[in-house]
């Protein structure tokens, strides 16, 4: 069966707990959204869930979440997303993955990202809430190193709360990214190289030769 294609952008992220996809038709509109909140699992669930969403149709472009967040989550995001690339001949970029949550917060002001990175530390960005242009630069730091690094009353994220915690003041919301927000995101970061972001790095290490 042929598939059917009318200038369609696919968009996914999987670096989080939340496994979310979505469709875009040639004006930008969400014509097509699956979120699922799935914790871990993103390798078995994320190909079925896109599947399911295209429904025989095939996409020109292909967004896919390159973090920061779930290392293992953002690997087989944009591991997937370079095979259906070259299966539909498709367009890839990447897009990043603390704008994505940004993007769905629904505030006009200020809004710092919080996620959990890994030994107790937190990735941490702070965005416009109009615009979603970074406000500040991307760290990777322990809850009270990073309670000064924004001043956004509004925190999101899966870190939100310790980050609020730390500061002692602020609003969170545990918050996950949904791929629905994609277009929401300045050009330079939905335009970016489809390979991982990390503000620290990766734990597994090539062995050095003896």
């Amino acid at each position: 069966m042929s598939t059917i294609s009318i200038d369609m952008l696919l968009a996914f992220d999987t670096s989080s707990a939340a496994c979310t996809a979505a469709l875009f038709d040639g004006t930008g509109t969400c014509i097509a959204r699956a979120d699922e909140v799935i914790g871990r699992g993103h390798a078995e669930r994320l190909v079925p869930m896109i599947a399911e969403l295209m429904n025989g149709r095939s996409a020109d472009r292909i967004l896919v979440g390159v973090g920061p967040g779930s290392f293992t989550g953002i690997r087989v995001a944009i591991a997937a997303a370079h095979g259906l690339a070259i299966g539909w001949n498709a367009e890839l970029s990447g897009m990043n993955s603390l704008a994505l949550l940004a993007a769905g917060a629904g505030s006009s002001g200020p809004i710092a990202t919080a996620v959990a990175g890994g030994h107790g530390e937190l990735f941490v960005q702070q965005f416009d809430g109009l615009s979603i242009q970074p406000d500040s630069g991307l760290s990777n730091a322990a809850p009270a190193q990073a309670a000064g690094l924004t001043s956004s009353n509004l925190v999101v994220g899966s870190g939100a709360e310790q980050l609020v915690r730390a500061r002692g003041w602020g609003e969170a919301r545990v918050l996950l990214p949904s791929a629905a927000n994609a277009l929401r995101l300045p050009e330079p970061l939905r335009t970016l190289e489809a390979r991982p972001v990390y503000a620290r790095a990766p734990d597994a290490r090539v062995p050095e030769a003896a």
